[in-house]
């Protein structure tokens, strides 16, 4: 059975500090190149999805060949849910 030693103990810490300070340092440098990577590829994934939805809508109207006009007026505006009355206070003196 091996004993833990004073300098085997200081070698542990040690690395595990080196180890702490170059992964921080590499991540400095590292990770702005990753994450602009990610975006923009997110960017691009984003054009494509609004490029296919644009080019499916705009082909199933050319299809048709029809164009609709929306001539409902409306009049009554949406109502807002009414919550509870409305009480006018008056302050006492």
């Amino acid at each position: 059975m091996q004993t833990a030693s004073f300098t085997g103990f200081i070698r542990i810490v040690f690395y595990i500090l080196a180890f702490y300070y170059i992964f921080k340092f590499l991540a400095k440098l590292f990770l702005p190149l990753i994450v602009k990577k990610v975006v923009q590829k997110a960017g691009e994934n984003f054009q494509q999805q609004q490029q296919r939805s644009q080019g499916s809508s705009w082909d199933n109207t050319q299809a048709k060949d029809e164009v609709i006009y929306d001539t409902k007026n409306n009049k009554n505006p949406r109502e807002t849910k009414k919550v509870g009355e409305y009480v006018d206070y008056e302050e006492i003196d």
